[in-house]
Parts: C-alpha cells; sequence; structure tokens
C-alpha cells in the first residue's frame, strides 16, 4: 500500500487523528478543471483526486488557457496538453456546447418538480402532485398530463454569451407551456413574451425554440399547466434535442446512445440505425437484424417477428387502366414487422377482379386512355359527359368537388408524422378506395397521418362581385370514423403559409355527417385532416382497424378551379352595347328569375351570401332585427316591437347594448386548479358586426411575430356572446391572468323564442346556441344584472345550449295609456280634480308621461240627482193625495150608508115594489144622461163595481124617467124628493136610477 500514516497531536490535550497519505502517481486517480476565472480573464488548471479522501505528490497547479477559449464542434479539450482533439468514432463533441438527446432516464442536472401553485392548499391537494413529473421516452421527454404545474430545471454556467434551444412538440393549448431564464439570485431574465410562451406546434411536427443565454448562471425552466376543465385529457408537451451553447470548452466527447452511432470521428452529432438495425451505446456502426427478428428506426435491441394477421395488410385501388378498369390490390404494413412462414401467419389475399373505374370528378372530363382531366375555362361538365360551354346568360360554378376517389387529386398531397419525426411511405398516410378515400395504415398506432388539400385563393362569382358580405367561400366535407380506442380527427387550415390552427376536432367514433366551414377572406389556405389512432406510444399495433373515412369534399368560389355547372347571372340591358353580357349586381340586388336583371332585395332582408338566383336568396332577418343599407346581414339597433293580448309594447335596450362580462366562478379541477368562466355579451352588436371578443392571450403571446394574418384566425373569438376560461394570475403563480379555449356561442342575435343552433361541433352536433332571456325590473339599473341559472352554474347544463338571464329597468317596455290610470277627487267649491297614477306595480320606462293635475267645473249636486229626488218627491205626494182622497171618499159613503140604513128602517120604509125591471113592450123614455163627464177615478171605481156586480146572484138595470122634485108615482109622504126615491128603490133591488140626468150607481146593495 502506497502512503505512510502520520499522528498529529491536538494542542496536547492527548487527543490525535490519524491521517492517511495517498501517493497520486497515475493520472486515474485524479481529473483536471479549471478554477473560476479572474479580472483579468485568466484561470489555472488543478488536479482534483477522484476520492475523497486526500491525495499527496498532484501535479502542481498551471496557467490554463484563456478564458474564451473554445474547441471546434468534434473536438474536445484534453487537460493534460490542453489541446483540441478529435473526437473518436461512436462519439460526438459539440465543441462549446452541451446536448442531450438521449432521455431513457432524466439526464444528470436535470431536476423534475411539481409544485401546486395555488395560494394555501391543504396537504392533500398539495400531495396529489407528487406523482406528477416530466417522464423521459427514450427519444423525447414527455410532460406531464395532468393540471398539475410541473418544471424541468438545468442549471449551467457559462464562461461566454451562448444560447439555448431545444425541439418541441406543443399541441394542445389545454396546457400552458413557458420557458423562463433566473440567474443564481432566482431572478428572471428580462425576455420578451415570444420569448417565454412557446408557440404551438402542429401535430406531429416539430418545431425549435432558441433563446440567448448571458455568461454566468443560468437556471432554465421548462413549466407546464395543465387545464382540464370539461375533463378531456391533454396532450402532453414533447422535448427533444436540448442543446446549450456558450460553455466554452467540453473536457470530453459523449459516445452515442444505443440505437445510434457515428461511424466518422471527430462529429458533431450521432445518426439513428436504421430500421431492422441495432446498436449499443458509442457504436460507430449498426449490426443487421437476424431475418427472424425486427427493429424500428433507432432500436438498441431486434424483436422476434410475430405471425402475420389481418391488421398487418390493407387494400387498395389500382389506378384506371386505357381499358377504363381498376383491381383491388392488397399490400403488406410498412414497416413490415410480422413472418408470414410460420405456423398460424395469414397469407396476403390475391388481387381482386378488375371492374369499372369510377367516372370522373364534377368539372373533369374522361379522355380515351381513363384519365380524367380538368375542363378548359368557361366550360363545365358533370364528370360523365364532354365539357361544354356555359350558354348565353350563365357563367360557370368553379371550384372543387371531389367524390370519387379512383386516384388521389393533383392538388392533395398525403403524408405520415410521429414523434420521431419519421415519415411514412407514399400513400400510408392515406388510401384512395374509389367511392372514398380513407386513413391508412401509417408506422405505428401513434401516427399522425395527414391528408392535404391546396386552395390558390377564392374568387367571387361575376353576379357576386359586388357584394359586400364576409363570405367568400366555404369547405364542406363528409366524413365518418370508426375507433375501438381514443382516436381523434383535426380538420386545420394554414392561412398563408403562416401558422397551422385547429379549426375543428372530433374524438372517437362518429356517425356519418357533414361539417361546413366558412371563409371569410381572400387568402390562400392549406386544408388538412390529421388522424390519429392514438395518442398513446406503443411497440405493438392494436388499432390498425381504427380508421377515418372522407366520402366527398367541395369547395366554392375556388380561383383557377374547375366547374361542375353553370349558374345564371345578372345581365346586359338590351340597349347596351354588350347585351347580354354577364354583370355584377350592386350590393343588396339579386337576380329576378324571369327578367336576370338586377333587383334589389326588400327591405328587412339579406343575401345569403352564396345564393343570389331568385327573390328567395333574400333571407328575411330574425324578429328584432333589421338590415343594413347592403342588405349584407341583418342587425338590431336595441328596439323592437312586441303584440301581446291586442296591446303593442315597444322595447328600448340601448342601454343594454355596450359589450357586458359575466364572470363564473371560481370552479376547481380534480387536482385543485383554480379558473374562471368568463363571458363576454354584445346584446345588439354595432352595425351588425359581432363586438363580443374572446381572445387566448397565451396564444396572442407567442404568435405575436406572426401578423395580421394568423391573429385573425388563430388569437380571437368575435362573436355576440363568447366564453374563455381564465386562470386568474394567483391560480397557478403565473404574473398575469391566461385565457384559453375560447369559443363562440351565438353568431346571430334574432329576438326568438327558440334558440337558433350554430354550426355543428364535434361536441354539439347541432351546434352551440345562446338563449338571452331579458327580464323587466324597475328596481335593477339601467345596465341591470347578468346571471345565469342556479341549476347550471356553468352557464350550461349539456355544454352546447347556454342560458343567460339579464335583469334591468331597461328591460321594461315604454310606457303608454295603458300604463296608468285616472282619480277623480270629489266636487269642492264647485271645481273637481283629476289626478293620473301609474298602475301597480310599475313595469314600464320611459314613453309617454303622465298627464298634469287638471280641475274642471262641477255642480253640488247633479242633474241625475236633481231628477231623482224631484221624481221620488213628486209620487209620494202623489200618493200622499191619493191616499187622502180614497180615505175621504170611504168616509162619504160611510156616511151614506148609515143614513141610508137609519132612513130605511125609520122614516122611509117603502112598500116592496113589484118589479124592478120595465114592463113588456115598455120603450125607455130616456136614456142615461150624465149630468157631467166621468173623472178617472169614476171610471176606475165604475168597472170595480161593474166586477162585483158580475159576482151577484141577481143584478137588474131599471131605468126610470122621474120629472125633477116629483113624487107621482111614490108616496110622498116618504120620500121627498128622487134622491130618496132613489134609495127606496135601491132598498128593493140594484137599480141603475136616473135624476136630473144623473145616474146613480149602487153597488152596496144587493137584492135579498
Amino acid at each position: 500500500m502506497l502512503g505512510e500514516q502520520k499522528v498529529w497531536e491536538d494542542g496536547g490535550r492527548g487527543r490525535g487523528a490519524t491521517w492517511w497519505w495517498k501517493l497520486c502517481i497515475f493520472q486515474t486517480d485524479y481529473y483536471y478543471e479549471y478554477t473560476e476565472c479572474d479580472s483579468a480573464g485568466s484561470r489555472w488548471r488543478v488536479a482534483i483526486p477522484h476520492n475523497l479522501g486526500t491525495c499527496s505528490a498532484l501535479p502542481t497547479p498551471t496557467r490554463g488557457t484563456d478564458c474564451s477559449f473554445s474547441c471546434a464542434a468534434g473536438e474536445f479539450l484534453e487537460m493534460s496538453a490542453q489541446q483540441c482533439t478529435t473526437c473518436a468514432a461512436g462519439s460526438y463533441s459539440l465543441g462549446s456546447g452541451v446536448r442531450f438527446d438521449q432521455w431513457d432516464t432524466i439526464p444528470a442536472g436535470f431536476t423534475s418538480l411539481a409544485t401546486y401553485m395555488d395560494p394555501g392548499p391543504s396537504v392533500e391537494e398539495s400531495q396529489a402532485c407528487n406523482s406528477s413529473s416530466w417522464t423521459p421516452q427514450g427519444v423525447y421527454l414527455e410532460s406531464s398530463r395532468d393540471e398539475c404545474t410541473v418544471s424541468l430545471v438545468y442549471a449551467v454556467h457559462l464562461e461566454q454569451q451562448g444560447s439555448v434551444s431545444f425541439s418541441y412538440q406543443y399541441p394542445d393549448n389545454n396546457i400552458f407551456f413557458e420557458f423562463y431564464v433566473q440567474n443564481e439570485q432566482c431572478q428572471e431574465m428580462a425576455q420578451t413574451d415570444d420569448q417565454k410562451w412557446i408557440k404551438l406546434t402542429t401535430n406531429g411536427e416539430w418545431d425549435t425554440h432558441t433563446v440567448n443565454l448571458k455568461s454566468g448562471t443560468n437556471i432554465l425552466y421548462w413549466r407546464t399547466t395543465g387545464i382540464l376543465v370539461g375533463g378531456k385529457m391533454v396532450k402532453p408537451v414533447l422535448l427533444r434535442n436540448i442543446q446549450i451553447e456558450g460553455v466554452a470548452y467540453t473536457s470530453e466527447c459523449f459516445p452515442c446512445r444505443p440505437g445510434w452511432f457515428s461511424s466518422a470521428p471527430g462529429s458533431s452529432s450521432c445518426q439513428p440505425c436504421p430500421r431492422n438495425t441495432s446498436s449499443n451505446k458509442g457504436a460507430a456502426s449498426c449490426t443487421p437484424c437476424p431475418d427472424t427478428q425486427y427493429s424500428h428506426e433507432g432500436w438498441s435491441q431486434c424483436k422476434e417477428r410475430p405471425p402475420c394477421s389481418e391488421k398487418d395488410y390493407f387494400q387498395i385501388h389500382t389506378a384506371c387502366d386505357s381499358e377504363g378498369k381498376t383491381k383491388v390490390m392488397y399490400r403488406w404494413v410498412e414497416p413490415r414487422i410480422c413472418e408470414e412462414n410460420v405456423t398460424g401467419a395469414v397469407a396476403l389475399p390475391p388481387t381482386g377482379e378488375r371492374e369499372a373505374c369510377p367516372p370522373c370528378n364534377p368539372g373533369y372530363y374522361n379522355t380515351d386512355d381513363s384519365t380524367c382531366f380538368p375542363c378548359p375555362p368557361g366550360t363545365h361538365s358533370d364528370g360523365t359527359s364532354v365539357c361544354e360551354e356555359c350558354p348565353a346568360g350563365t357563367e360557370p360554378v368553379l371550384g372543387y368537388e371531389y367524390k370519387w376517389w379512383n386516384v388521389l387529386p393533383s392538388n392533395m398531397k398525403t403524408s405520415c408524422f410521429n414523434v420521431g419525426n419519421s415519415k411514412c411511405d407514399d400513400m400510408n398516410g392515406w388510401e384512395v378506395a374509389g367511392d372514398h378515400i380513407r386513413s391508412g395504415a401509417g408506422g405505428s398506432d401513434n401516427d399522425y397521418l395527414i391528408l392535404n388539400l391546396h386552395v390558390p385563393g377564392f374568387k367571387l362569382p361575376t353576379s357576386l362581385a359586388g357584394m359586400t358580405g364576409t363570405e367568400f367561400g366555404r369547405i364542406t366535407f363528409v366524413f365518418e370514423t370508426i375507433c375501438s380506442a381514443d382516436c381523434e380527427l383535426y380538420f386545420m387550415m394554414d392561412v398563408n403559409r403562416k401558422s397551422t390552427t385547429v379549426v375543428e376536432s372530433w374524438e372517437g367514433s362518429k356517425e356519418r355527417q357533414s361539417y361546413t366551414h366558412i371563409m371569410t377572406r381572400n387568402a390562400s389556405v392549406s386544408y388538412t385532416w390529421a388522424f390519429q389512432r392514438t395518442n398513446q406510444a406503443q411497440d405493438v399495433r392494436r388499432y390498425i382497424s381504427d380508421v377515418v373515412i372522407l366520402y366527398s369534399v367541395s369547395v366554392t368560389n375556388v380561383q383557377d378551379g374547375v366547374a361542375s355547372a353553370c349558374r345564371a347571372c345578372a345581365l346586359l340591358s338590351q340597349s347596351s352595347q354588350r347585351p347580354g353580357s354577364c354583370i355584377p349586381c350592386p350590393a343588396g340586388f339579386y337576380i329576378d328569375r324571369d327578367t336576370n336583371r338586377c333587383q334589389e332585395c326588400p327591405p328587412n332582408t339579406y343575401l345569403s351570401g352564396h345564393h343570389t338566383y331568385g327573390e328567395d336568396a333574400c333571407l328575411p332577418c330574425g324578429p328584432g332585427s333589421k338590415s343594413n343599407k347592403e342588405h349584407s346581414r341583418c342587425y338590431s339597433d336595441c328596439s323592437f316591437s312586441h303584440t301581446e293580448n291586442n296591446r303593442t309594447l315597444t322595447f328600448d335596450l340601448s342601454s343594454l347594448s355596450t359589450v357586458a362580462s359575466l364572470t363564473i366562478g371560481p370552479s376547481f379541477t380534480s387536482k385543485g386548479t383554480k379558473y374562471l368562466h368568463v363571458f363576454n355579451v354584445s346584446l345588439c352588436g354595432h352595425q351588425g358586426t359581432m363586438a363580443a371578443v374572446c381572445t387566448d392571450n397565451v396564444t396572442d403571446l407567442a404568435n405575436k411575430d406572426m401578423g395580421s394574418d394568423s391573429t385573425q384566425f388563430v388569437n380571437s373569438v368575435d362573436s355576440f356572446i363568447c366564453q374563455s376560461t381564465i386562470i386568474p394570475a394567483d391560480g397557478r403563480g403565473f404574473r398575469m391572468a391566461l385565457a384559453s379555449q375560447s369559443i363562440s356561442l351565438c353568431l346571430r342575435n334574432d329576438y326568438r323564442t327558440v334558440p337558433q343552433p350554430q354550426v355543428a361541433t364535434g361536441s354539439c352536433q347541432r351546434g352551440r346556441s345562446a338563449v338571452m332571456t331579458i327580464r323587466c325590473n324597475p328596481e335593477k339599473t339601467d345596465r341591470g344584472k347578468l346571471t345565469v341559472p342556479s341549476a347550471c352554474p356553468a352557464g350550461t347544463c349539456d355544454g352546447c345550449t347556454f342560458h343567460f338571464l339579464w335583469e334591468s329597468g331597461s328591460a321594461c317596455p315604454r310606457c303608454t295609456q295603458d300604463d296608468y290610470h285616472q282619480i277623480e277627487g270629489a266636487c269642492k267649491g264647485g271645481a273637481q280634480e283629476t289626478l293620473s297614477v301609474w298602475n301597480e306595480p310599475k313595469l314600464c320606462i320611459k314613453g309617454i308621461s303622465l298627464p298634469a293635475k287638471s280641475s274642471a267645473p262641477c255642480e253640488a249636486i247633479a242633474l241625475w240627482l236633481k231628477v231623482g229626488v224631484g221624481g221620488g218627491a213628486f209620487l209620494a205626494v202623489l200618493l200622499v193625495s191619493l191616499t187622502c182622497y180614497f180615505w175621504k171618499k170611504n168616509k162619504r159613503l160611510e156616511y151614506k150608508y148609515s143614513r141610508l140604513v137609519m132612513s130605511a128602517n125609520k122614516e122611509c120604509e117603502l112598500p116592496v115594489a113589484d118589479s124592478c125591471a120595465l114592463a113588456e113592450g115598455e120603450e125607455p123614455e130616456d136614456d142615461v144622461v150624465y149630468s157631467h163627464k166621468p173623472s178617472l177615478l169614476g171610471k176606475l171605481r165604475a168597472i170595480a163595481n161593474k166586477v162585483e156586480r158580475k159576482q151577484s146572484t141577481n143584478i137588474f138595470y131599471i131605468q126610470i124617467s122621474i120629472a125633477p122634485w116629483s113624487c107621482d108615482l111614490l108616496d110622498s109622504n116618504k120620500c121627498h124628493n128622487v134622491h130618496e126615491l132613489a134609495l127606496y128603490i135601491a132598498h128593493s133591488c140594484l137599480c141603475t136610477v136616473k135624476s136630473h140626468s144623473v145616474t146613480y150607481i149602487f153597488q152596496s146593495f144587493t137584492f135579498q
């Protein structure tokens, strides 16, 4: 053993320590490092032992190279000689930088930290993120898929100014992805927004992000925060090839990782091994796999080939031959990994029989060799006949209409991407199949199968050239997905080659359906369909049968497109120099079917945009809205009328016209992330322009350098009602509130009782819609209060139909005469006041005002009252008079009767008369003569007496003529005058006696 033992006394206290000194005479016992650079820029090379024990005989420190010294790529600084040396085969070097591209484990120096940034969480919530981290996946590093905030941290010391660059995939804006740098005092370095916030990438594609670094200590942070609002699993961020420049030197070369190699010395990078080869760490070449084994690109070892099955092949249609025939063929999925010459393997099916080719697509014609070519300009064809010129008064309808898929159209291409950026073979992305085109096999289940359609631009037909609408064209496609796993179909577009953005996406199996997207500006566009069977990386193919089928694709108003038909156009008048030529109609005019002349749309109608032939092209505006001057759109001026129960209510909602915001929340995800839903509402818009804007500020920050072209399509949503998901500034430790997932809820603002659906989406087959209920509440202010139903605190219960309640004083109708009543006061001093009072409760505003208090002359006693009192008094006097009269009359009769009785019994007892009738043959000498005309009362008495006489047993009427004051026929001693005679006669029988032309009617006596 080398070395010697020495004992050191500790201050005479009797204690000592034993130290072993080792002679470090071999270079393997120590390594060299440079000291920190001094103010002059110089440093020293010192030897440091590998072991922690003390080493003796170390080389003495020597002056090192200048601090700015660095080696070239492919070289390293050999510290013994302090000279640059070329890296050997199987290794690489960046010279003055380091690279991390092997992710079997997290490399040394990197740390994955999961944090819960919400202030004051409970212990359970804090521990919920303990399992979240960046996960190594071999060729890349994958972020967490939950909503925890996970940071990948790496500290590096730069001797000079440098940079850091990394490749990444960031396809899902439901994850916030930021990169920032701190110094050794944990102070964040100054960065622009586009350096801090990472741009989204197209599915399957890798992008590179580079940030400059200052000399000194730099702490690098890659931080992600998932937002699982709605429960949808987010797609993770992928990192690979992290490269840091500015370390000034590297003291060794890095060996190539397994599955990679570098064949030449002095390499600055390694290359992946081709398919069916493998390599170990630090390999200079790759070893081929045995025939019974296989490997994918970059694999470190080979695997046994499984027996072939039905999942290992697919069918295609061959191109039409000269006889117009095609046939079905079968191909192995490439790269082929199965073995067909083993027990249980399935053989490739034989080629099918020849069959007739499908016709050409509309706008194309068939040649003699069964090849389809586009029709010349000005002609059209339905695909089954030759091209013909459009008749006079019509123009060709330009566009693309693909519904037969014998070959891929020339303006379409297909490809395949996976996380390793390996491209699939041609036609493996999508395959034509006669009446449809379907997704191909791809290289693995998590590949992105890409189909792209390029449209050079849009050109409105001549008849529509004068319109001022916002539709330049539309794309419509019919599709179906058949999936057994978590497949997803994306429909994307790239405007002017700026950035590809996702327009809509569909998850899982979907029935056959149609989707339409409208282009609102004239630009060059590339439409892309991307299909992924699963986002989980797997070595074994399990979902090869999961497919997407595209039946038809049509694009309207395509510049330099083909024509499938002709459409009527507006014609010049016969008096013009070129009669019959097509002309553009002015804005707001349609083409009359009978005359082919331009006619203005009726009031309060608008042109649909893609159809102007016939008056039915002018669509009526919804209730409460009217059209603008150009008839390009309908809008509401926040006033409308409604008739109910024969009463017209007029509303003025101008106080609600400005954009209002409603914040709902906070809500929390399963991991405790706090988020808010913010709704922006523009009740009336601005002359039909949708004024509610919801902005994705993360996308906006990351795409500031993209210009206005992409901003219109990516960063914001314009609508009458839109929604954004907001992460508060304190919700995840961000220094600003983040907005994401902006969606439109309402594209038309009709006053209807039933919500009108919008364009269908992946999650809402009938589209999203919003119902705004405006309630009159005079107790509220003019702006009122905007709320959502308590049963659906997020504003919606199904995610598709949203309900809002806006209570406001402005929501009340204008006041009319039916909203008040009048109260009349008492008549005082000959005057009466009338007061107008609102009906309670008052449910109206503005409109007419209450009439002022009025006064009118009046009488103390009304005329009708006077007439009534006078009439009543007259009747009372009349009744009293009649009562007195009859009472007096009755007394008189009683008096006469009593005298008659007394006279008959005493003084005037007359002999009984033989007869009270006339003798036979006698004639009355005189008629009955009334001394005076009987009164009304007398007539009434006569009638009454007559009735009583009819009720007597014997009634006799005698008529006698007696001279005045004569008693010749009677006993004059007993009857002094005719009156007594009459009484006497009446005593014997009931008679009528005339005396002095006076008729006496006796009713009180009857013959006994």
